[in-house]
């Protein structure tokens, strides 16, 4: 697959879980700080990784919550919730994904994703 292939793939994708308006808005973001880690982010992350096709993404989102939290990477974590809920995770779901990592990461990862999720709830529209 080319790098043009791989970035209209990650561009698709994107605006399938953030929304069109949405997914411009952070990638613009991206671009104003380093142009290249737009570019990384998209043809990678999201055109080959988050495209590859043995787990839902479902499955991928909730994976990715549980390791941004772990580490708290809570910017990353927040954009992460937002995609969650567009890829069929419910708010329940997010909470008991956050609740599963406390005896792993720590209480206090756990109350930090927590808080970014309680953000993230208060932005969305349930």
């Amino acid at each position: 697959m080319t790098i043009e292939e791989r970035n209209q793939r990650g561009s698709e994708l994107l605006d399938k879980m953030l929304g069109p308006d949405q997914a411009k808005d952070i990638r613009q973001a991206w671009k104003e700080i380093a142009p290249d880690f737009e570019q990384y982010v998209v043809e990678f992350v999201a055109g080959e990784i988050w495209c590859r096709p043995k787990l839902d993404l479902r499955t991928k989102s909730l994976a990715t919550i549980s390791a941004l939290a772990a580490l708290g990477r809570t910017l990353a974590l927040k954009l992460n919730i937002r995609f969650a809920l567009h890829n069929g995770v419910t708010r329940e779901d997010i909470v008991e994904t956050l609740l599963q990592i406390a005896p792993y990461a720590g209480f206090p990862a756990t109350w930090e994703g927590l808080a970014m999720a309680h953000e993230v709830f208060q932005e969305e529209p349930a």
